[in-house]
């Protein structure tokens, strides 16, 4: 279904939610993306998230982007 882009920024963010509501189908307590975003750092790679809401083409792209190896 896609997330809207004003969430986007604060997926990241410790217990952050988009659907807040006691009566939500899936559980989940907000720390997920949280996690994954301290782990990538610590190994110096960055979490994007793309996602585009309605339409043909809808849904969320999450992505871990490493760094290369050093040349030598």
């Amino acid at each position: 279904a896609g997330i809207a882009a004003e969430h986007i920024p604060r997926l990241t963010e410790r217990f952050y939610r988009i659907d807040r509501s006691r009566s939500r189908e899936t559980g989940g307590t907000g720390l997920g993306l949280a996690i994954v975003k301290h782990i990538a750092q610590r190994h110096r790679a960055k979490l994007e998230i793309e996602s585009r809401v309605g339409g043909e083409h809808h849904g969320s792209l999450f992505r871990l982007r490493f760094p290369g190896a050093p040349k030598l």
